[in-house]
């Protein structure tokens, strides 16, 4: 993948000046002030349906679900708004994803979701905006008024009808009109900029919250990675003592008869060493294969295309691959290696569960290389199903490996299948 330095004027995006920001934030307000109410009143519909009908059938629970969603849907749309019109560093509001999988995982992950702290910040910012957006609504035609009132004099020179009701000479409608059109364009702007000092404080996450998410998502990754850790040298310990180990014992006792007999029986002497000689190259297949579970050498050699063809031609089970990645020689995506690993062996883990234990008779594998350097590939096979997460067990490794490189997993198997493994994993900067 070639490389391109781009001019400055390509790297700096234009700057807003802060006049223009402050009547693109009016347009924002006067947008959401009308429409942001019937936003807000449906939402508080299926919120008062969910609760009214909670207990009849649990039809009361399906509001509530779609009003979570809803919620979340708000909370992104402001984060997304906010974030495009003051140019924030801020990321994409994230859905909680599945821990675990099924029905159960799905629910849990909805309690999390119900009680996210950054969507409420981020659904009040909205609500606020939307109340300041009616008050700038009606400031605008305040100030409309006052514009038209301030050339009163030019149509009557009677007294006429002013402000509040009130009755006033034609003299003073000049006055009048221009101090009005004065307070409404000054109303119109301290909303925009109150609105600001509001999104900062409530969108925006402070530094403070900042390090505790990192944090959080360090000791994360760093526990995943431990556990990982255990899960392959568990896994290694297995395949040694219940494959290799067995194995070279075997050779060693032929071995052992053939000098035994070598004197005596020559014939069978040569047979057991045929046999012992059958047996070692099998063991040095085995740990060929353990040692290839341990670090897939072609992932440096060749990348991860190369890679994960070499593994869909030793599949049991026909694969259909779709690799779409940006450079296809090796080293192309060396910032990407861990993330690489980590995607490697989780389609190698689910390609060898599916031959195993799913009875499926072809699987799918897409890989994808995203914006913003992420890595993402889902397998899915059309066998029966009903996978779960055991500790210790293969789904728990990968589990373990993805969440040590800082990406996320899903796993869906239901009974009777499908079964498919998504994941998405940065890519190292």
């Amino acid at each position: 993948m070639t490389t391109q330095t781009a001019s400055p004027a390509a790297e700096t995006p234009p700057r807003v000046t802060p006049p223009l920001r402050i009547f693109l934030t009016v347009l924002h307000l006067a947008a959401l002030g009308s429409l942001g109410g019937i936003i807000l009143g449906i939402l508080a519909g299926f919120f008062g349906a969910g609760v009214g009908l909670l207990f009849a059938l649990g039809i009361g629970a399906l509001f509530l679900v779609g009003f979570v969603y809803a919620v979340y849907g708000i909370g992104w749309f402001e984060v997304v708004r906010v974030r495009s019109l003051y140019d924030l560093d801020i990321p994409d509001l994230q859905a909680r994803q599945r821990r675990t999988p099924g029905f159960g995982g799905w629910i849990r992950s909805l309690g999390r979701q119900s009680i996210d702290g950054s969507m409420w910040r981020a659904v009040a910012n909205f609500a606020i905006a939307c109340i300041f957006g009616s008050l700038v609504i009606r400031l605008f035609w305040g100030l409309v008024w006052s514009a038209i009132f301030a050339f009163t004099p030019l149509f009557s020179t009677e007294d006429t009808a002013g402000p509040f009701g009130t009755t006033m000479s034609a003299a003073w409608a000049p006055v009048v009109g221009i101090l009005g059109v004065l307070a409404a364009a000054a109303g119109i702007i301290g909303f925009a900029l109150v609105h600001r000092v509001i999104t900062r404080s409530l969108v925006v996450p402070s530094r403070e919250a900042e390090l505790t998410e990192r944090v959080r998502t360090t000791s994360a990754q760093r526990e995943g990675a431990v556990r990982a850790a255990d899960v392959e040298r568990s896994r290694i310990e297995r395949d040694l003592h219940d494959g290799v180990q067995p194995r070279l014992v075997s050779v060693g006792m032929t071995l052992g008869l053939a000098q035994q007999k070598i004197d005596k029986d020559p014939a069978t002497a040569k047979a057991l060493i045929n046999e012992a000689h059958t047996s070692t190259k099998a063991a040095i297949t085995e740990l060929r294969q353990l040692a290839r579970g341990i670090h897939a050498s072609v992932l440096d050699d060749r990348g991860l295309d190369a890679a994960l063809s070499a593994l869909a031609s030793r599949s049991h089970i026909p694969v259909n691959l779709d690799v779409r990645m940006d450079g296809a020689s090796p080293g192309a995506h060396a910032g990407c290696r861990d993330a690489e690993a980590a995607v490697y062996f989780v389609i190698a883990e689910s390609l060898t569960n599916a031959a195993k234990h799913s009875r499926a008779s072809e699987t799918r594998v897409v890989v994808r290389q995203r914006e913003g350097g992420v890595l993402w590939a889902r397998v899915e096979d059309n066998g029966i199903g009903g996978a779960q997460v055991q500790p210790g067990g293969g789904l728990d490794g990968i589990s373990n490996r993805v969440l040590a490189a800082g990406g996320t997993i899903r796993i869906e198997s239901p009974q009777g299948g499908p079964t498919s493994v998504e994941v998405s994993v940065p890519c190292a900067s």
